[in-house]
């Protein structure tokens, strides 16, 4: 099954890094940024997770949720949040389950080697709770400003 732009996006309940419970479909009503990321700590996650750092004041400015989502546990999450001082959740979807939803998780290759993981992907979500943009094969620098500026003219529209 493959998402396509104006499906509702997928409801889910995942953990935060605090073992708060954040649902979906709770979140009716509001614009949301679902990333799927690959790993804590590592350069383009990094980056990403950054880069949304430091656009968070217009994204809230604008109502809009940032949801970051990996396999990695809440012990991983706190301690990238911490270390990079990041304003928003970071999600615990540590079967993969809700990034399979997503289309996000598979196998992949990297020096020679095949592995299941989290390829790095970005759902917009409208407020009626249908994708409005996706995004795959993410470039981590830019991501964040690209993001805004598409709710921009999406919400201009």
């Amino acid at each position: 099954m493959s998402l396509t732009v104006g499906d509702v996006a997928p409801d889910f309940e995942l953990p935060d890094a605090e073992g708060n419970i954040v649902k979906l479909s709770a979140l009716r009503g509001q614009w949301v940024v679902l990333y799927f990321y690959p790993r804590d700590n590592t350069p383009g996650c990094t980056k990403e997770a950054c880069g949304f750092r430091d656009a968070y004041s217009d994204y809230q400015g604008q109502n809009i949720v940032v949801l970051g989502v990996s396999t990695d546990d809440a012990k991983s999450h706190t301690k990238f949040i911490t270390k990079y001082d990041l304003p928003f959740p970071l999600l615990v979807d540590a079967e993969a389950e809700v990034a399979t939803q997503y289309d996000s998780y598979g196998l992949k290759k990297f020096m020679g080697k095949e592995y299941m993981g989290i390829s790095r992907s970005t759902f917009l979500i409208n407020p009626e709770g249908k994708l409005a943009k996706i995004y795959r094969k993410v470039k981590p620098e830019p991501h964040a400003s690209e993001v805004l500026a598409d709710i921009a003219e999406l919400t201009a529209a």
